[in-house]
This record gives C-alpha cells, structure tokens and sequence, in this order.
C-alpha cells in the first residue's frame, strides 16, 4: 500500500531555481495551476511548454484495465531533480515541474506532467522532451498493469531507449 506523498519543498538546494519542482503524489493535478506557478513572478519567460501523459485503455495488442505505480522514495525524488539540473544547465530554461503519480491508476487518468519555462520556445521544448525521455527510461518507477490475461511488469520500450541515446545520457 502506498501512502499519499505530500507536497514539499525541492529535494535539493538549487539557486537558479527556487520553485519545489518535484512532486510525487497519488492525487491527480490540475495543469493550468502547476503552468499557472511555474511561470508566476518571472518576466523572463517567452514560453511555457508542458507535457501531460495519460493512462492508455490498451497496451501491446491487449485491454488494460488498470495501471499500478510505484517509486522508490527519496531516489526517485532525487534522480529527477538530477536530470532537471542537467536540463537547466543544458537548455538555460528557467523554471521546470514534474509531477508524477503513484499507485493505481484508471485509463484516461493523468500519470505524469513535464512543465517546462525559458525564453524561447525551441529550448523549452527540447528541455521538456529531454526530461521526459529520462523519465520513461531510466527513473526508479516501476509499472503494472492488470490486463485480462492477469498482471504484467511493464519495460521500457526499444523507442524510449532510442530516444534516450539521442541526448547521450547513456543507459
């Protein structure tokens, strides 16, 4: 059974970004306020980009009734405040916020939000695509899902591995 994880603030000191940017919950999240709270008070944003990813009704051929999340706690927390460390050095983007949620899901339910801010819109949608490809690789989440056929660990496809190796992140 997973506990409900509040929200608090970032799992790391970093003075370019004072926002908490990391949160790991089971309840869902409203897209306009975490866009709306990134973006607040800084006038040096241009654009603002976001990815939402939802809980699909099929996967590889068969029905998915459910989807299971879980996340080792603390790890998880800090592998992404790594990777966003890396995007913010990277790209020059100014604010980011990942949201991911935890325990079980529902098809069309929202899984993850990858929001992104800097000045021009290319840097922020590299950057968001560049944190994103790291989440669906190589964060400590692990998935189930509950098909007819019974449940199943779900990997990392060869296409998100591919994605990966472009930003040479490594595997």
């Amino acid at each position: 059974m997973l506990a409900l994880v509040q929200r608090a603030g970032p799992a790391c000191d970093n003075s370019g970004m004072q926002q908490a940017r990391v949160f790991i919950q089971t309840q869902d999240f409203d897209v306009s306020a975490e866009l709306a709270a990134l973006r607040a008070g800084d006038a040096g944003v241009g654009a603002a980009c976001c990815f939402v990813g939802l809980v699909r009704d099929r996967n590889e051929g068969d029905e998915v009734a459910s989807m299971e999340l879980e996340h080792y706690p603390g790890m998880t927390e800090k592998s992404i405040e790594a990777i966003i460390d890396q995007a913010q050095a990277r790209f020059g983007i100014h604010g980011a916020r990942v949201i991911h949620r935890v325990g079980l899901l529902a098809p069309m339910e929202q899984i993850v939000l990858v929001a992104v801010t800097a000045a021009h819109r290319g840097k922020a949608f590299e950057a968001c695509e560049y944190i994103m490809d790291y989440l669906k690789s190589l964060a400590p989440f692990w998935k189930k899902e509950q098909t007819p056929a019974g449940a199943r660990w779900v990997d990392a496809r060869v296409s998100d591995e591919q994605a990966l190796e472009r930003w040479s992140l490594g595997l």
